[in-house]
């Protein structure tokens, strides 16, 4: 018999979920003294883990290690459930506030036409006015990566039709068979 046949009747209700323990919590403090500090934020001094772990579960309430790098670690009673439901939810409200910025790609050849140059840089402004950063790629194949030169022109071209919207980021470089220049957009 297989393992994989006998997990398939495990019960569900026997896994359970991990709370994150980056904190040492109750019994897990093995720190001789700790500073410890109550459930509504005052101080009640240094004292010896197993003091302060008879305080908390006097008030029903967990022993949590907030501090341990302080000499002595600092320590706190609260309720401990409640204070990781508040860091995930600071957590969450941090990931809400952050912007995310995508990085959109416009690839030219060393050969190409100015009408097709303005096409792409009308796309280009678009993504820009959106708020993402444009990576502008010259490609050279075969022959082509003997004059470099062009591909540095066409990306310096195409960074002024787009002056108004945008800063160069990162100049034209080449790198392996292409030229990679890098716009974000004005703020």
């Amino acid at each position: 018999m297989s393992i994989r046949f006998l997990y398939a009747f495990v019960p569900k209700f026997w896994e359970v979920n991990v709370i994150s323990k980056q904190h040492l919590i109750n019994e897990e403090i093995r720190e001789r003294e700790i500073r410890v500090i109550d459930s509504e934020g005052g101080q009640l001094g240094i004292m010896s883990s197993k003091e302060a772990l008879q305080i908390a579960e006097s008030k029903q309430l967990d022993l949590v290690m907030i501090a341990p790098q302080a000499k002595p670690p600092v320590c706190k009673i609260m309720d401990y459930g409640k204070f990781v439901y508040e860091l995930q939810k600071k957590e969450k409200e941090a990931k809400k506030k952050q912007k995310v910025i995508n990085v959109k790609e416009v690839r030219l050849s060393p050969v190409i036409e100015e009408h097709d140059v303005n096409v792409k840089a009308r796309n280009a402004e678009k993504f820009l006015r959106d708020g993402d950063k444009v990576k502008v790629t010259v490609r050279f194949r075969g022959r082509e990566a003997d004059y470099t030169h062009f591909g540095e022109k066409i990306l310096h071209d195409f960074a002024k039709k787009l002056e108004e919207v945008s800063l160069i980021e990162k100049e034209p470089k080449l790198e392996g068979r292409n030229m990679i220049m890098i716009l974000s957009p004005k703020k």
